[in-house]
């Protein structure tokens, strides 16, 4: 199948594509690298430079479309609203319309911050909006279109620097630099961390198999961690200090797998890799 993969240069992206390609098909990445990198490029796949909004430029003979290139962090929302809507919303509009254009499948990719105020951050709101436009167009067009949420991911390719870091990236980066830990509030915040692994092989089974879902399969480990809890774990590994920094607007205070929709009706069981990875690193 030929199949194109939006943000394929970024973290999962990378992940995905190279499954797809172990698969034996035929890959096009569109990104236009302001996350993701060169260095990601896998052989066999073809990579495309440009904005979100020039996939209505592109062939239109793709079978699927994964839809993974966002504006992905919470506190960056907050720093360009503006352009978090473009790309999250609007881009995603752009993404339907190329695949009603195509008849490819879709899958989205969603956020576990549908089930927190979206109101809370841009971000949020963007998310929100982009399933919203997804399930317009499924419902208003009859198209084949799927919502995959991701929970907290880590793994092989994460971003470790910069601001579109996320919390396992950003402490990989403070270790290396023999810094302490940022820890953000009181650390008592909870998340589900998942690995890339089973996000790319979830996300594998909702593109390939029939099954259809009337809202979004949850890409979650279904176990959740204390930011404190996660901070020993590094800790124990690493020697490091700690350190509380202020609250951060957005930040929400749970997340946890929601159902088990996806264990049940596409035979995908993640595993709680986390202390294995850090113990990795």
């Amino acid at each position: 199948m030929k199949i194109l993969v939006t943000g394929g240069a970024g973290f999962i992206g990378t992940n995905l594509i190279k499954r797809l390609l172990h698969e034996g098909h035929t890959v096009y990445s569109l990104d236009n690298y302001e996350t993701g990198l060169k260095e990601n490029h896998q052989k066999g796949c073809t990579y495309i430079e440009g904005d979100i909004e020039t996939i209505v430029d592109l062939d239109k003979d793709f079978d699927k479309v994964y839809h993974l290139a966002a504006l992905a962090r919470i506190q960056e929302s907050f720093n360009n609203p503006q352009e978090t809507y473009r790309v999250n919303t609007t881009g995603t509009q752009k993404v339907c319309e190329f695949v009603r254009h195509t008849n490819a499948k879709l899958i989205y990719a969603g956020s576990s911050s549908r089930w927190c105020d979206p109101h809370t951050s841009p971000y949020a709101t963007s998310k929100f909006l982009g399933e919203e436009v997804i399930k317009m167009y499924r419902r208003t067009y009859g198209l084949d279109m799927e919502i995959a949420r991701f929970y907290n991911v880590y793994g092989p390719h994460e971003i470790v620097d910069g601001t579109w870091a996320a919390v396992i990236g950003i402490w990989r980066n403070q270790v290396a630099n023999d810094k302490p830990l940022t820890i953000v509030g009181d650390g008592e915040q909870r998340r589900d961390f998942t690995h890339v692994d089973d996000i790319v092989e979830g996300l594998f089974r909702i593109g390939f198999k029939t099954e259809k879902h009337d809202d979004a399969w949850e890409l979650g480990t279904g176990v959740n961690y204390s930011i404190n809890s996660v901070a020993e774990m590094f800790v124990s590994k690493f020697n490091a200090n700690t350190v509380y920094i202020e609250d951060q607007p957005g930040n929400y205070r749970k997340t946890l797998r929601e159902n088990n929709d996806t264990l049940e009706r596409l035979n995908w069981f993640p595993k709680d890799r986390l202390q294995e990875y850090i113990d990795s690193l």
